[in-house]
């Protein structure tokens, strides 16, 4: 797999992101949906990158600036056809590595409490991130789960 910034007007990746969007619009009323649109992954502050296999999109990841050393994972989708096979535990390093290269201090993230997100949060729990309050402009919701990563510098 090769992980590369996003090129935004590539069609795959309006698609692969609009799937993202249609996995999740099920999963919980409008307000406690948080996932970021293309547009907003275009914005000032957001770092996406695209893992492809064989010329198709198989993986994405991204980081948004919340200030102060802290970031948001955001946008983490594996194809479904290509889920445990690494493409995630690779794009999150990535990430990672990234951030601590930038050096950003905690990376935290968002994702659902219902059983649909179970194998996310065993996946970051895995990766070292523990449960934690609500941050940035999130409010308290029983349908999210909130985890952050404090970052070794390195």
């Amino acid at each position: 797999m090769e992980i590369t910034r996003a090129d935004f007007d590539d069609p795959r990746l309006a698609a692969f992101l609009r799937a993202h969007l249609d996995d999740l619009a099920p999963t919980a009323p409008p307000e406690s949906r948080h996932a970021l649109d293309l547009a907003a992954l275009r914005g000032d502050g957001v770092r996406l990158w695209v893992g492809t296999d064989d010329g198709a999109i198989v993986g994405t990841a991204a980081l948004a600036a919340l200030g102060d050393g802290h970031e948001e994972l955001k946008s983490m989708r594996t194809e479904p056809r290509v889920r445990g096979t690494g493409v995630a535990s690779r794009l999150l390093a990535h990430a990672l590595a990234d951030a601590r290269a930038r050096g950003v201090g905690r990376v935290s993230l968002e994702t659902g409490s219902m059983e649909f997100f179970a194998p996310a949060r065993r996946f970051y729990a895995r990766a070292g991130f523990v449960p934690c309050p609500p941050f940035a402009s999130y409010a308290d919701d029983p349908l999210s789960c909130f985890m952050t990563l404090v970052l070794a510098p390195g």
